[in-house]
This record gives C-alpha cells, structure tokens and sequence, in this order.
C-alpha cells in the first residue's frame, strides 16, 4: 500500500510542474519501465515460471488505469487522488464481492464501515470540492484498477502474471503517445519521476499485491486498499507542503483501525443473512 501511495505522490511531483513531463509520457515511461524490470526480476528468478496465459483484459485495464491516473492529476492533488481513486476501487470490489455471494461477520461490518467513515469525514464537510474533469478521470481510473486486482486474483504466478500485463500493456501506452505527440515534453526530472514510478512502485508494488491477492477476498483486498489514501496524505504533506489537521488525523485512525477490525474478523464464521 506504500507503493500505491508513493505512486500518487511521484504522479503528482510529475505533473504539478506542466513543463517536467505531459501526462502520456509519463504513463508510458511508467508502463515501459515496468515491463523492462519485471522481465529482469522474471530472467532472474531461481526455478521456472509457471505458466500464465496472457490476459489481454487485464492489459487493457492496467494501460486504461494508468493513463486516466496520470491525466486526473493534472488537476487533482495526492490526497483528493487517492480518495477519489481508492473510493472507486472499493465500489467496483466490493460489487464484486457481493455479487460473489461473499459476506463479513458483524465486526467486519462494523469495521468497514468504520474505515469507509473515515475516508468520508476527510472529503466531506469543510473541503473544497475537487473539479469534476479530474474527479471523473480518477474515477475511471479507479474502476480500471479494480477491475486489474479481481482478474489478478486467480494466478499462479504474480511476477509473471505481472510481466505480461506490463509487457502487453507497453504497445498500447506506446501507440497513445503517438497518437498525442503534439503534445510531448519532458525534461530529466519528469522522467525520472516516471520511471521510479514504472520500475519500483508499480513494477515491484504489483507483484507484491498480485501475490496478496492469492490470500484476500474481494471484500478484504478493497478493504485493506482503504489505507493508502491516508498514507497519500501524510506523503503530501512531507512532499508536496500539504498543512496536516486534525481532521486528517482522525480520519486517518479511523481508516486504519476499521482496517484492523476487518481483518481481525478474518477467521470468524460469517453469519447467515449478514
């Protein structure tokens, strides 16, 4: 969650200079770089790599999510990002989920309920609303990722589930940048931001997360995703000079601690008709 947040964070750095880096670019460099270092880590990874067959879906999805999150933060900021994008990846899970036939014990109810109340009383009352052009892209974003973390869900093989989807996804991202070529600009810190994006927080974070996937349901996987805006915000608040307030204080304890609650409910029996 630390990698999800950092991603916000070196986005942001990116794109709230408009002359380091246009946001194409940088979801390029991003994808790009990703796939390079994951076909490395795969090279170099004792034992054969299970098979995977190639999920052209989740492709689609990790270019779609990338590419609408680098064009929502040029008009949001980190922590309105990362409330936005990790709001719609709850919905879109949670959905799932439910649909599943998946259900939480009382606790875990309780506790999701907690963290979602959390995240609410930090965007609610008191905060200027963010534009709805960004709000609308992060959104879509959002799905996009939900979508990505449900196919990951069934694999075997997490790194090289994610290599392929970095790598399938390269053409995709390449092909936008050149559609959108008129507006390329770049200078070394633009591209340096994206490809500490591409290569450690995503190429990396994802393997980590695919592998988490194998041990999480849908309900639980988006509930532990809840914790990420709050270390977006405190990450906004070193970097970017974003003041800290008592609200994000409380907020941020009530995301991480119905967070704990639900996963301290983990092992309980869930209960008919809950």
């Amino acid at each position: 969650m630390v990698a999800f947040a950092a991603n916000s964070l070196l986005c942001r750095l990116a794109l709230h200079t408009p002359s380091a880096i246009d946001p194409t670019s940088f979801a390029s460099l991003r994808i790009a770089s990703g796939a390079i270092v994951l076909a490395l880590i795969l090279r170099l990874k004792s034992g054969p790599a299970a098979r995977t067959r190639p999920d052209w879906f989740a492709a689609v999805a990790l270019f779609a999510y990338a590419a609408l999150f680098s064009f929502a933060y040029q008009l949001l900021s980190a922590a309105t990002g990362a409330l936005v994008l990790f709001g719609a990846v709850q919905l879109t899970m949670l959905g799932a989920g439910l649909r599943a036939g998946e259900r939480f014990v009382p606790l875990g109810w309780f506790g999701f309920a907690l963290a979602v109340g959390g995240l609410v009383y930090l965007v609610s009352p008191g905060l200027t609303a963010p534009p709805a052009a960004g709000t609308v892209l992060m959104i879509g974003a959002g799905i996009a990722w939900g979508v990505y973390s449900l196919r990951g869900r069934g694999t075997n093989d997490p790194l090289a589930a994610t290599a392929g989807n970095f790598l399938r996804a390269t053409p995709l991202a390449l092909l936008a940048s050149v559609l959108l070529i008129g507006q390329f600009h770049a200078d070394m810190r633009g591209v340096a931001l994206a490809l500490a994006s591409g290569a450690i927080t995503s190429g990396m974070g994802y393997v980590i997360w695919y592998a988490a996937l194998r041990g999480l349901s849908a309900l639980r996987a988006a509930t532990v995703q809840l914790s990420v805006p709050p270390i977006a915000a405190l990450g906004g608040v070193v970097l970017l000079s974003e003041s800290i307030t008592l609200r994000l204080v409380v907020a941020s304890i009530a995301t991480l601690g119905g967070i704990a609650l639900v996963l301290a409910s983990r092992g309980a029996k869930p209960q008919r008709g809950v």
